[in-house]
């Protein structure tokens, strides 16, 4: 981590003018406001002041003083900013009057899960997320740029050129890139991040997203990561890899296990398996992510776990000799929607709470779910996602397990905004009723 004068000196050499303050409402919407170089060695030693009642998700009007405090180890040039009174940008920690952090910050909830990590004797969590989405000619009706489709090249891949400047620029912000490619709808794309412990990785998630609506702008176009914009094609995942560390082994391996799988990997993958449906309305938080989730367009939606067979909510990757630090679990069924600081804490508090009850893992289905009958699923055990948004928030305001991930303040906020986003939609009159019913009845 670079000192606070080691940043006043790059931000020197380097003729940056406005530092822009990073941090998410509760929904996962970037925030941000700009400093000027006068102020930053304020901002890196007592934090700057900011109002969060405007803020989704934060506190009441009476109890709006906020401080953004950066994080030193965050610090970036913006590389589609002017090299000329450049800009750069930290992600903040938000505190409370007094130096405490604000219960509120989705960054701390992630904090806490960590440290409850550790508690368990665990010292780094893995993530490994994998973040589809999707250019289109305007931001005002999804019109696709091509009809390519999985791994398509140029010609039928226009966005060659778009990745190639989104991948440079995730570069000179230090996110490693592994991956680029098309992905399996029109006009649907995808770049891989090179796993990164979990803090690191959700702060490189929101960066991420940032940057691809950015150079998508430089080109005239508009990115988004919506679930499921396209009626009849494949929707917008994140499937997300994960391990825990011990010091530099993983947790997660044990060469003598039938599947290479140790008793807290097992404990783990039990863990999510069956707090799945608890969870999903932070992993799947909008009622856009339902439409993605449905039989039949490579989203699971069937809680079980498989080696091959992708169709399950859990894979586990086959082991490779040598690669015993690879070994992980795969989870399918997140989208790119959410709150990266919410969604990871989700899923290591369930996966920890395996640990700690010693949960079991089921057999492995190795065969394709969607081809079962419901009474063949049901007669092994196999039980569903919840369908819609509404079925998902009710179990999830039952939940201990929601209310431990998100602590109370930002459980009470959260279930609140989910509800009342699944009233406003039940009230719409969408074009399918009118195309339905109106010259019908």
């Amino acid at each position: 981590m670079p000192s606070k004068d080691e940043i006043i000196e790059i931000v020197q050499e380097n003729d940056v003018e406005f530092i822009r303050l990073w941090f998410t409402d509760i929904n996962g919407i970037l925030k941000s406001f700009a400093i000027t170089e006068d102020e930053l060695e304020t901002a890196l030693t007592v934090g700057m002041g900011f109002d969060g009642s405007s803020i989704t998700g934060f506190q009441c009007i009476e109890e709006s003083d906020m401080i953004a405090m950066p994080d030193l180890d965050t610090f970036q040039l913006i590389p589609w900013r002017p090299t000329e009174k450049a800009v750069a940008r930290m992600i903040c920690d938000v505190l409370i009057p007094g130096g405490k952090p604000y219960e509120g910050d989705p960054r701390y909830v992630l904090r806490r899960a960590l440290e409850k990590m550790k508690k368990f004797g665990f010292d780094q969590f893995n993530v490994g997320p994998e973040l589809e989405f999707f250019y289109f000619a305007s931001a005002e009706h999804p019109e696709p740029i091509d009809n390519g489709g999985y791994f398509d090249l140029t010609p039928l891949d226009l966005a060659s050129d778009l990745r190639r400047d989104t991948v440079l620029a995730l570069k000179d912000l230090g996110i490693h890139v592994e991956y680029s490619h098309h992905e399996g709808a029109p006009s649907q794309h995808e770049i891989d991040m090179r796993y990164d412990e979990a803090l690191k990785m959700a702060d490189n998630m929101v960066t991420y997203k940032l940057a691809v609506k950015e150079i998508a702008f430089q080109y005239g176009l508009h990115a988004t990561f919506m679930p499921k914009p396209l009626f009849g094609e494949n929707g917008s995942g994140m499937h997300v890899h994960q391990s825990l560390f011990k010091g530099e082994k993983n947790a997660f391996f044990d060469a003598n296990d039938e599947f290479n799988l140790s008793d807290d990997a097992k404990s783990y993958i039990g863990g999510i398996l069956t707090h799945a449906p608890e969870i999903v309305s932070i992993l799947n938080p909008t009622i856009n992510s339902f439409k993605r989730l449905v039989p039949g367009y490579e989203a699971p939606v069937y809680i079980a776990w498989s080696r091959r067979n992708r169709s399950a909510l859990v894979r586990v990757p086959l082991y490779q000799p040598g690669k015993e630090l690879s070994t992980r679990m795969e989870l399918r069924c997140p989208d790119p929607a959410g709150n990266p600081y919410l969604q990871l804490a989700a899923m290591l508090m369930a996966g920890l709470k395996g640990i700690e009850e010693g949960y079991e893992m089921p057999d492995p289905m190795e065969f394709n779910l969607y081809d079962l009958s419901d009474s063949e699923r049901e007669s092994k055990g196999i039980k569903s996602l919840p369908a819609s948004l509404n079925q998902a928030i009710t179990i999830s305001e039952k939940s201990d397990l929601v209310k431990d991930i998100l602590g109370p303040h930002s459980f009470e906020r959260f279930i609140a905004l989910k509800k009342s986003e699944c009233e406003d939609y039940r009230i719409q009159v969408t074009q399918w009723e009118l195309d339905k019913y109106y010259k019908l009845l």
